[in-house]
């Protein structure tokens, strides 16, 4: 039994000192795999961080990256344009003025809608009217008196008509004496003194003649001249009448489009004097767009430039079409017109806005515009590489609305910082944290 107790004891401690070994080496076996861990850890933070904390040691100062506008450098077509808020105006709005002195009758409202050709005042001239009937007078006694002439004239024609066959009858019968006295002298049957006679006779015949002609020839020439003065004072007086006439009418005033009736200058039944201004009508159908422009674009614009007008979202095409000869505070009031659809929701004087297309220009080197043309000049920029924006000399061409052009410093897909940058401090390399 004692034998036995003692080889249970030594085989528990020979189990005892096994178990020990064992744990002793498990316990070497997690020393050695937390060290190499550590170290391992220590060698990737070496290898990623060490690279930051380089580029963070060379920057001068740090800003959040998600404080700051980004764009990249690219190649496409540049369109140098200005932009500028206006109003919308009338293109055609005529102004009706009075055509005489007299009383204007209203038969319009303003606001009410008018179409072309209707009839919207009246004026009341009794010295136009009365003006008129005078000058009617005038021409009917003008046309009279040439009917009076018409009938001297045929008359002086009849009188010359006698006188010319009363000497042409003189003349046969001078003629015919003569061929008598021709006859008895040379028979010797009357004296030489009868016979000269004879030939006196026929040579004064034929004077009395010649001169009634002539004479009924200037007579009829001279009546057709003061016939002719009379028809052109008809005409003249005819003149007269149609313009009168004309006056007359154009006392019922109509309006010269369709729209709707705008300001009244006048109120009804007022006295007005003659070109006194009365209604103005706004034609709804052609509208253009006023533009004030600054007045540093002046040597770009021309009539003529495309323009792109917007409004509720849509663009609509347009036309430089009026450029105002003056600056007015630093301003140039520019007009566009609507090339092909004109909004049909359009109101006078309601805002939109426009830009004018001054230049375009194809395989350019750009970049989007933003504030750092102001705070670096357009001298310099930042370029982003990785976590670093390094100040960049560049060199800029025109600018649009939304881009710049780029001449130098700057290389295709590239990407710099468009924000403000004046909190840069003008640092030569500033850290972009996340």
């Amino acid at each position: 039994f004692a034998g036995g107790m003692y080889e249970r004891w030594k085989l528990k401690r020979e189990i005892a000192r096994a178990q020990k070994k064992f744990d002793d080496a498990a316990r070497g076996t997690r020393k050695w795999w937390i060290a190499g861990s550590i170290i391992g850890l220590m060698t990737l933070s070496s290898v990623f961080v060490y690279p930051s904390y380089q580029r963070w040691a060379s920057a001068e100062q740090s800003i959040s990256r998600e404080r700051l506008r980004l764009s990249t450098v690219n190649r496409g077509t540049l369109v140098r344009d200005v932009s500028a808020q206006g109003k919308v105006v009338a293109a055609i709005k005529p102004t009706l003025f009075s055509p005489a002195a007299g009383v204007v009758t209203l038969v319009v409202e303003a606001g009410d809608s008018v179409a072309k050709g209707q009839l919207i005042a009246e004026v009341e001239s009794p010295e136009l009217k009365n003006q008129l009937e005078q000058e009617i007078s005038a021409l009917q006694s003008a046309e009279t008196e040439f009917s009076r002439k018409q009938i001297q004239a045929s008359k002086t024609d009849l009188q010359n008509q006698q006188t010319i066959d009363l000497a042409e009858v003189a003349l046969v019968a001078a003629r015919r004496e003569l061929r008598r006295a021709e006859a008895a002298h040379a028979k010797e049957a009357i004296s030489e003194f009868d016979y000269d006679k004879a030939n006196d006779d026929v040579a004064t015949a034929e004077l009395m003649f010649k001169h009634s002609t002539q004479d009924a020839k200037l007579q009829t020439e001279s009546l057709q001249f003061e016939l002719q003065t009379a028809q052109l004072q008809i005409d003249r007086q005819k003149l007269k009448v149609k313009e009168l006439t004309r006056q007359v009418y154009e006392l019922s005033m109509t309006s010269p489009v369709t729209g709707i009736v705008g300001n009244l200058a006048v109120e009804n039944k007022d006295a007005v004097i003659k070109n006194q201004p009365l209604i103005t009508v706004v034609d709804l159908t052609a509208f253009e767009i006023e533009l004030q422009v600054p007045d540093n674009f002046s040597s770009g614009l021309e009539i003529g430039l495309d323009a792109e007008i917007s409004h509720s979202g849509i663009l609509y095409p347009g036309r430089l079409v009026s450029i105002s000869p003056e600056v007015v505070n630093s301003q140039i009031t520019t007009k566009v017109r609507f090339t092909d659809e004109t909004p049909s929701n359009l109101k006078q004087n309601q805002r939109v806005s426009a830009r004018i297309l001054l230049e375009s220009r194809a395989d350019v080197l750009m970049v989007k515009r933003g504030p750092f043309l102001e705070s670096g000049g357009g001298r310099f920029a930042y370029l982003v590489e990785n976590d670093l924006a390094q100040k960049q000399p560049i060199r800029i061409g025109v600018t649009s609305v939304a881009n710049v052009e780029i001449l130098s410093g700057l290389e295709e897909n590239q990407v710099i910082i468009i924000s403000n940058t004046r909190e840069f401090e003008d640092s030569d390399v500033v850290y972009l944290t996340n």
